[in-house]
């Protein structure tokens, strides 16, 4: 399987709700650097998984509508507590729909996979993995 993975940040705002989440009950921030992976079994036309400028760009689109935001005000998250995990298969599921909206080109379509990666610190971290 080949793979190619293109990397990016997003500044959120949130809480939770759960005593397991102690302190982080309280509204507080976190920025995360977030790669997204591209993963296909044979190269395109063109000898690549899929342009990285425009996997990139994709990318950037995605977090372009979470980054600067309070998660707890935005409608799509109400009710939801808004875990690494669960930040990771939203970001996921947001490219494959742009992926299968044609937005990486004719060449994307023998993508199979897409995985993303939010790394909370430079010790922990959380992903999604899924079909595409």
């Amino acid at each position: 399987m080949y793979s190619i993975t293109v990397r990016d940040h997003m500044m959120i705002a949130h809480s939770f709700r759960g005593d397991v989440f102690g302190p982080a009950q309280r509204l507080h921030g976190a920025t995360f650097v977030v790669d997204a992976t591209f993963r296909r079994r044979e190269l395109d036309a063109d000898g690549i998984v899929v342009d990285i400028g425009a996997a990139t760009g994709e990318l950037n689109a995605v977090l372009s509508d979470l980054n600067y935001r309070n998660l707890d005000d935005e409608p799509d998250f109400a009710g939801v507590n808004t875990s690494t995990e669960m930040l990771a298969r939203v970001v996921a599921d947001r490219i494959a729909e742009r992926v299968h909206a044609g937005a990486l080109g004719e060449g994307a379509r023998g993508l199979e996979g897409i995985s993303v990666t939010l790394h909370e610190s430079h010790v922990a971290w959380a992903g999604y993995e899924r079909p595409l």
